[in-house]
């Protein structure tokens, strides 16, 4: 397959797509971006990433750091994760704070915002907030094989402004002892994780061990365990586009995370990773020409693990 042609193809297809959508307006910084971005990358066994459209413009990962940081979680602490937070698809919007009322602080899944403050804390442990976003921010370098990336101060101090709703979940499932550091130093963390910003082509890259079950192909370096590496694919699939993660499912069906800044990574398990970026985003807060070049994709490759 003409993996280079297949991106150029699959951006053609989503062209009446572009501008459709509203980009997030909750943090300032965000809404700012213009609209009408479009990039698609693929990365390969080999380590190759096929690019088309803005695919090296970096842009704010938000959520995508959320799967990254529970591989980082679960390295450090293993299934003690989940004794504080679960593993179920929340149903609710991703920042909804009725569920944790309900379950009495403990979040559905560690990828909605709630359950991504308990992976941050995990991630400290008895260490400082600085050093867990270091230890994120190494992570990402090492698997895009990009030093540069790095976080968007602007966006870090645009979400702790803006972050109201934020602190009150941080703060909820703190008064239910989910949270074992100081709930603003937590926040420190969230808030810089999702300041990331990376482009398709790195995130593609960053993905590809998920993939190959925790290994990345073209180096042979074990990332994480296979079953890890699997589980993590699983939550992907069922919690990863919050209540827009059955939809996902139906029309792609493939493992992925969406996040407010209009990224989206998939992974094809056993071909290789996929990122899209465009900022207008759907009433789920998913980007709407994303979901369309992956849907467009999936049709030309047949790469749903739905087979």
């Amino acid at each position: 397959m003409d993996l280079q042609k297949l991106v150029e193809d699959v951006l053609s297809d989503a062209e009446v797509y572009r501008g459709h959508g509203d980009p997030a307006s909750y943090i300032p910084v965000l809404a700012k971006v213009d609209p009408k971005k479009m990039g698609i990358a693929v990365a390969a066994k080999d380590g190759t990433v096929y690019c088309a459209g803005d695919a090296d413009e970096p842009f704010s990962i938000q959520s995508l750091s959320k799967v990254f940081a529970l591989n980082l979680a679960l390295d450090h602490v293993g299934a003690a994760l989940w004794n504080y937070v679960g593993k179920e698809p929340s149903g609710s919007p991703f920042n909804s704070i009725v569920q944790l009322e309900a379950e009495k602080g403990k979040p559905r899944n560690p990828l909605i915002n709630a359950g991504a403050m308990v992976v941050c804390d995990s991630i400290m442990g008895d260490g400082t907030a600085d050093e867990a976003v270091e230890e994120i921010l190494s992570f990402l370098r090492e698997l895009s094989q990009d030093s540069t990336v790095s976080i968007a101060q602007n966006v870090a101090e645009s979400e702790s402004q803006g972050g109201f709703l934020n602190r009150s979940l941080a703060y909820f499932v703190s008064a239910f002892g989910n949270l074992t550091n100081p709930v603003e130093e937590v926040l420190s963390v969230y808030f810089r994780q999702c300041a990331i910003a990376m482009s398709c082509r790195q995130l593609a890259r960053a993905g590809l061990y998920l993939a190959f079950d925790g290994k990345d192909p073209a180096t042979g370096e074990e990332v994480t365990i296979s079953s890890r590496a699997r589980r993590i694919n699983a939550l992907m699939l069922t919690c990863g586009h919050y209540d827009n993660s059955g939809e996902f499912a139906y029309r792609i069906g493939l493992p992925g995370k969406s996040g407010v800044g209009g990224g989206i990574l998939t992974v094809a398990p056993g071909v290789g990773a996929i990122c899209v970026w465009s900022p207008g985003l759907n009433a789920a807060g998913t980007s709407l020409a994303g979901a369309v070049m992956l849907e467009k994709l999936v049709e030309r490759t047949g790469w749903s693990v739905f087979v």
